[in-house]
């Protein structure tokens, strides 16, 4: 079925898709890692170092002013984007996985986790999701409790409720599984833990950029996502938190802009989200990845997940008819990934023959080893659609396969 988009307008947006690999046209199906950014997020960047690069908050000159000017508005953009209550509630960090350890860590230093207590987390977690867990166990002696996956790479709701207890402190799961594609229920899955009184952190760096999400009605404590998975440089993420929350959590790095005052005898923090945002940020890229919100606005998260669906239920439908191929992740809520394997082909063999296709595809764990060892594998070959690409690619993709299957057997 032919996409409502005009997808060649959308691609011409993208630069780095026009270019031949191997003597090949580029497919590009390595979107769940980094998808690309277009014209008008480059230009925003360019324009920032050009023309207003300066520090923030602390100048009183004019390139200094139209930085934090911009640098806020975009803080503004982002709210917006997740339907956050108020701007403050909206935290500049490197990544999701600097969030998550901004959450954790600052748990820790409040005293708020203690041996008692058990954080809930999931069999799909990808790495950033699972270590700083971990670690904040070792801390405080907590217990990590493990939400088990089914065999079509859903979560096992009744395991879930039954985890449930009033020793459950955090549940800290993602939206989307990066690995499969999975989407998960957490706005029930936030409902019943808020029941036993447990603080709730959703990871969104696979949702933000299929899906619209609302902050306000998931009612999550705290929400984290990663701005080159939708359109916008690396190094840039964002740390939601409810207000109350932000406010009486503790720091969790010392440095300049963080604070109020301070003297040798003692520091008074600054409120937030600026206590949390010690040192100077990365303001481009939070100016970017405001820019990138801007433009899948403009398309439409609603129309970018239709296409993603049609792509991916044609990838689907297509590789099924490969023979001896087993596809993970199989739920009837999913994102725009296929996670595979092929009987008898290794996956790094078979994703690095096809690159010389001009395909690029991810191969591996997808920093998922425990989701990867629940299935008895150490990896598969995984293929992740975005806006920007067609049914076309898919077609090239399912040939490559197929030419690479037959090569490899």
């Amino acid at each position: 079925m032919a996409s409502p988009l005009d997808i060649s307008s959308i691609r011409a947006d993208f630069p780095i898709l026009d270019q031949e690999i191997n003597g090949k046209p580029l497919v590009y199906l390595d979107n769940a890692a980094t998808s690309q950014s277009p014209q008008q997020v480059l230009d925003v960047s360019a324009r920032y170092y050009k023309e207003i690069n300066s520090n923030i908050h602390r100048g009183v000159h004019k390139l200094a002013q139209a930085a934090t000017a911009a640098h806020e508005a975009a803080r503004e953009t982002i709210q917006r984007h997740l339907n956050a209550a108020r701007p403050e509630e909206i935290i500049f960090t490197s990544g999701t996985t600097d969030s998550i350890n901004l959450v954790t860590n600052a748990l820790t230093l409040s005293g708020t986790i203690s041996a008692d207590d058990e954080i809930l987390i999931s069999g799909l977690e990808h790495h950033s999701n699972i270590v700083p867990w971990q670690m904040l166990c070792q801390r405080t002696g907590a217990t990590l409790k493990v939400i088990p996956v089914l065999d079509d790479g859903s979560l096992d709701q009744n395991a879930f409720a039954e985890l449930l207890t009033e020793r459950t402190k955090v549940l800290a799961v993602n939206q989307v599984s990066n690995a499969l594609g999975t989407i998960n229920p957490v706005k029930e899955m936030i409902v019943a833990a808020k029941k036993f009184g447990a603080l709730t952190l959703i990871d969104g760096a696979q949702s933000i950029p299929h899906m619209q999400v609302d902050i306000q009605d998931l009612d999550c404590d705290f929400f984290a996502f990663s701005g080159h998975k939708i359109f916008g440089p690396t190094g840039i993420g964002i740390l939601y938190g409810k207000h109350a929350l932000l406010e009486q959590l503790p720091p969790w790095r010392g440095g300049g802009e963080m604070i109020k005052e301070v003297s040798f005898e003692k520091t008074t923090y600054n409120d937030p989200p600026f206590k949390y945002e010690a040192g100077t940020p990365n303001i481009e890229g939070g100016i970017a990845l405001a820019a990138a919100l801007d433009y899948a606005n403009a398309i439409g998260m609603e129309a970018i997940a239709d296409h993603e669906h049609t792509l991916l239920d044609a990838a689907t439908a297509a590789i099924q008819e490969i023979d001896d191929v087993k596809i993970y992740g199989t739920s009837s809520h999913k994102a725009s990934v296929l996670s595979f394997r092929l009987d008898g082909v290794h996956h790094y063999d078979l994703g690095a023959l096809i690159d010389q296709m001009g395909v690029a595809v991810r191969t591996g764990h997808h920093c998922c080893q425990p989701l990867m060892a629940r299935f008895g594998i150490t990896g598969t070959v995984r293929a992740s659609f975005a806006v920007y690409n067609t049914e076309s690619e898919v077609e090239q993709f399912i040939s490559a396969v197929k030419k690479a299957a037959m090569m490899l057997r």
